[in-house]
């Protein structure tokens, strides 16, 4: 028989006889049947010995989930039979056997032709087995069928069913299984397929597993390990944080300009951008990681219970302190109240204690308003006493001021009095890092609370300090008015007209400053005079008291909505009064600012410092020296440039052999007798030698 007539035995060629089933089912309906028939028979035996691979049976399981779609009716319990074999022997299936297994139901899932619940549940048993191919192949498509399921609208009911199975799953006796299945929910959580509070607060469950890498995964999850953070901000808010300087600094820049440069008007433009730089960072949302944090039922519960995880347990020093740093920011996220943490906490916080900058930072995640002062004072005190003295490093001191500076920013009434004046003394420190940091807390607290500072220490008042209201422990205050709005005119129309006019006014500078170091003396004076009168406007809005100024503002808004043109215009009003002075004679209210956002590591370990550096720049640096030097060295210029040179200058260039010393020159010019002498005197040596040694 030819090679042709043996592939067209339908029999005997399964692959041809799918491609003609997939063709025209009814005619090959017989055909079909017979290799049904040897499938029913082959799996017969091997129900007798399931770890035993047939090849046969492996053929025919693939080439019937093929064609399956063909004859419902004749394979209505094929996908059933399959996932009985997988469900009773899926432990000791031979690998390849077991894969193809698995590869015919995901074949029969896509076709519709199994309810996916069934299929899905089984696959989580699955991850059971010793097959770390298998359960890669299972883990992805557990991830793709899901996500196709909840593609279109959510399956509440099939999201429900699998999110109470994986609960069951996390407490599986198998660590492997327990671990594949919090990966899977972890991961359709960041892919948005399953985003709600039920699967967060399974997830949480895992934070009390006895197995450590269920624990630590499920605590990088909360903490957001491995997630992309990138944020994608309105771009018509982010053209008019570039395109909006205040009108202070175009003021400023106009008067810099036309006036004479001093010193005092360079020092006060430098203040006027700090200021813009400072209140751009300010219009940021808070920026949060966390939002699975938010999602817990009960934060306060849970925290206590990983609290209480971590004074018994016996994990590595790295596991602590992800319960340290998860406990800290559920603390902070949700303003909780867990006593016994900061006594904890500061039995870690040692100069030489590993990861120290991370329990510093942990500390200042745990601080907010609603932490009694006692328990924060207590660690601000031991922070002071062991690192911020002078038998510390000084990177110590530095780490230590940027730590305490970051728990006054969320617990100013942490701070007393006593300490503060003397940490702000090392402003005057003989080291760079420490005076930095030390100015940094001395900053913070002139902006915030500067009662508590030395009278020499506050700074010079500003018109902002005016409004500032101190909130004693629990005390909150509510304004019925926005601070700032006092700038506004009664009249929408004349603040729309005021709009435009400044808004062409800044166009008008734009281009000038295109124009490099020319000026346009006409147009400078007008807007010089523009200037002046919207001081005037200004020195006018001071003239009010502070109750009128309260009145106007509540007034304003209460009979219109302001617009985003209005609320810029505040902006720049409430920048102006920290930027100028402030009246004599006003008393001062102080302001506890509030601090919602989480801290970073990068506050705590900034350390104004030149570091070392390595071989590599120093060689580099060394380099550019030289050649700077050599560019720099002094050269004797010539009256004449084509006079010869001296014979000093081209005894510089000759051959060294032509700069032998004199002495070399003088022993090739000796004379005959001079040679016989010294030949003579050399022979008498040696005999003498001689003779000392018979000797």
């Amino acid at each position: 028989m030819s090679q042709k007539s043996r592939n067209n035995k339908l029999p005997d060629n399964l692959p041809q006889l799918q491609n003609l089933i997939k063709r025209d089912g009814a005619s090959y309906r017989e055909e079909f049947l017979q290799q049904y028939r040897h499938y029913q028979s082959h799996l017969e035996v091997f129900r007798l010995k399931p770890s035993k691979f047939i090849r046969t049976l492996n053929e025919l399981v693939t080439f019937i989930a093929q064609i399956a779609q063909c004859y419902r009716e004749e394979l209505a319990t094929y996908p059933q039979e399959l996932c009985d074999i997988l469900q009773t022997h899926g432990t000791v299936l031979d690998p390849t056997m077991r894969m193809t297994l698995v590869k015919a139901l995901i074949l029969l899932r896509n076709k519709n032709l199994i309810p996916a619940t069934s299929v899905l549940e089984l696959f989580f048993k699955l991850f059971r087995c010793q097959d770390k191919l298998l359960r890669k192949t299972l883990f992805n498509y557990i991830i793709s069928d899901i996500k196709n399921v909840n593609a279109k609208h959510k399956d509440a009911k099939l999201n429900s069913t699998l999110q109470n199975f994986m609960y069951t799953m996390l407490r599986d006796n198998n660590h492997t299984a327990a671990k594949m299945s919090l990966d899977v929910m972890i991961d359709l959580y960041r892919r948005n397929i399953w985003n709600d509070a039920k699967v967060v607060n399974v997830i949480s469950t895992a934070c009390f597993s006895k197995v450590t890498k269920v624990l630590v995964a499920a605590m990088k999850f909360f903490l957001g390990h491995n997630e992309e953070s990138d944020e994608e901000e309105d771009d018509y808010d982010s053209d008019n944080e570039q395109k909006e300087p205040t009108k202070q600094i175009k003021k400023a820049k106009v008067n810099l300009k036309i006036g004479k440069k001093t010193r005092k008007r360079m020092r006060k433009m430098d203040k006027e951008l700090k200021m813009v730089k400072k209140v751009r960072h300010g219009k940021k949302a808070p920026n949060f990681n966390f939002s699975a944090l938010h999602l817990l039922h009960d934060p306060q519960e849970f925290c206590e219970k990983l609290f209480q995880k971590l004074q018994t347990s016996n994990e590595r020093f790295e596991v602590k302190l992800m319960m340290m740093d998860l406990i800290s920011r559920l603390i902070g996220i949700h303003q909780l109240i867990l006593c016994n943490f900061y006594p904890f906490l500061q039995k870690f916080l040692q100069p030489r204690q590993k990861e120290v900058t991370k329990l510093l930072l942990f500390a200042a995640q745990a601080s907010h308003a609603l932490v009694p002062p006692d328990l924060m004072e207590d660690v601000l005190k031991t922070i002071a006493n062991n690192f911020i003295t002078e038998r510390n490093v000084t990177d110590a001191m530095a780490v230590g001021l940027n730590a305490t500076r970051e728990i006054c920013a969320r617990c100013p009434l942490a701070m007393g009095d006593d300490l503060l004046q003397d940490l702000v003394q090392y402003k005057s420190h003989r080291v760079k890092s420490v005076i930095t940091a030390a100015r940094s807390l001395l900053h913070f607290f002139r902006e915030t609370d500067p009662d508590k500072l030395r009278r020499k220490d506050r700074g010079k008042p500003t018109e902002a300090q005016r409004e500032l209201i101190t909130n004693q422990y629990g005390e909150v205050n509510a304004l019925n008015y926005i601070p700032g709005a006092e700038a506004l005119s009664l009249s929408k129309d004349d603040d729309e007209n005021g709009n435009e006019e400044s808004d062409e006014w800044e166009e008008c500078e734009d281009e000038d400053d295109s124009e490099g170091e020319w000026i346009d003396v006409h147009h400078d004076a007008e807007l010089k005079a523009s200037g002046s009168e919207s001081e005037s406007g200004d020195e006018n809005e001071e003239e009010l008291d502070e109750a009128e100024r309260i009145k106007k503002a509540q007034e304003i808004l209460s009979t219109r909505i302001l617009t985003q043109a209005e609320f810029r215009r505040i902006q720049k009003r409430q920048l102006a009064k920290q930027l100028h002075d402030r009246p004599r004679g006003k008393k001062r209210k102080l302001d506890q600012v509030s601090r919602g956002e989480l801290p970073h590591l990068s506050n705590i370990e900034s350390i104004d410092k030149k570091h070392k550096s390595d071989k590599e720049s120093k060689m580099a640096a060394h380099k550019a020296e030289k050649e700077s030097r050599e560019k720099q060295s002094y050269h004797r210029e010539r009256s004449d440039p084509f006079a010869s040179t001296t014979n000093k200058e081209k005894r510089k260039n000759k051959n060294f052999l032509m700069l032998r010393p004199k002495a070399t020159q003088r022993r090739n010019k000796r004379s005959f007798r001079e040679k016989q002498v010294l030949l003579r005197d050399n022979l008498l040596r040696r005999a003498k030698l001689r003779r000392k040694k018979k000797i």
